[in-house]
């Protein structure tokens, strides 16, 4: 399968920059994590990438070349906000969405009745969905994504609502997608979610990308946390140690963080010091924490 770039797009509403020379590739086979605060620029880079939008400038390509709308049918795409006929039933919906993308009709219905049972959502394939809970309907925005299978999936908030198991469900169908060679790329607010199933992160904040890349990239060259249990040590024995902040310091454990190049041996000595160490280890960041740090300049 190809990859999916997007390339100094950009895209302004009078004198609201909305995007600002975003760029960044989802590769075949790859779950890519997009995130930023609310009004960031999420919803509008996903809505250019399908045609939704035009852009100001910049280019979406996908395998190389400039996305035509017939490439354009070939992407399937799930809105943050429901996109579904309310009053239709789940398994004519999905017979017809996969019509209009050029399946037969016998095509069309196998594939719907195949996503439906994936899904979970047998026993309400005859059901209006206005009728259904939110999180399933959220499954039957999905199974509308992937019924006409898709060669991309770029997909808006999809867990949210969604109980913890519609999300294993759903993690599982998009890990599966990727692993068939698809470029999946998802936004969501979920970070603990994104951090356990995405390759790589692309972290957007005010139209522009601020970081890309796997977790383990984008933590590499950050300040490093270092967690003591003296249990001997008295409250303040970090305080006055170079290149050292402490972030916690309760009665037997203390969590600190070392400055880029900072030594941790004069932090181990000074807790020797004190006493017996049962533990002395240093943490990554979390994607949250990563996230604060990257979006601390805020949004518009």
């Amino acid at each position: 399968m190809p990859d999916l770039e997007l390339d100094q797009v950009a895209k302004r509403y009078g004198d609201t920059v909305a995007l600002a020379g975003v760029s960044f590739d989802v590769r075949a086979g790859e779950l890519f994590g997009f995130v930023g605060s609310n009004g960031a620029g999420k919803t509008t880079a996903m809505r250019i990438a399908l045609g939704v939008l035009a852009a100001d400038s910049g280019e979406v390509r996908f395998g190389g070349e400039p996305i035509t709308a017939r490439m354009r049918t070939r992407i399937g795409y799930m809105p943050e906000e429901r996109g579904l006929y309310p009053k239709m039933k789940v398994l004519d919906q999905l017979v017809y969405l996969a019509e209009l993308h050029g399946l037969s009709t016998s095509e069309a219905h196998r594939s719907a009745e195949n996503w439906i049972s994936r899904l979970g959502l047998g026993e309400r394939r005859l059901d209006e969905v206005q009728k259904l809970s939110l999180g399933n309907q959220q499954r039957v925005q999905l199974a509308a994504a992937l019924v006409h299978d898709p060669a991309v999936l770029v997909l808006d908030e999809p867990f949210s609502g969604l109980d913890p198991i519609a999300v294993d469900v759903m993690s599982a169908v998009l890990k599966e997608k990727a692993a068939s060679g698809v470029p999946v790329v998802f936004s969501s607010h979920q970070l603990d979610l994104v951090e356990r199933l995405c390759d790589r992160i692309g972290i957007i904040r005010s139209g522009r990308m601020v970081a890309t890349g796997s977790v383990d990239e984008l933590t590499a060259n950050a300040a490093s946390r270092l967690v003591v249990r003296a249990p001997g040590a008295e409250p303040g024995w970090a305080v006055d140690l170079d290149g050292v902040r402490v972030l916690s310091d309760e009665p037997g454990k203390t969590v600190l963080e070392l400055e880029p190049g900072t030594d941790d041996q004069p932090v181990l000595n000074a807790a020797l010091a004190t006493g017996p160490v049962h533990e002395f280890h240093h943490e990554r960041p979390s994607l949250t924490e990563l996230f604060r740090t990257t979006v601390s300049g805020g949004d518009r």
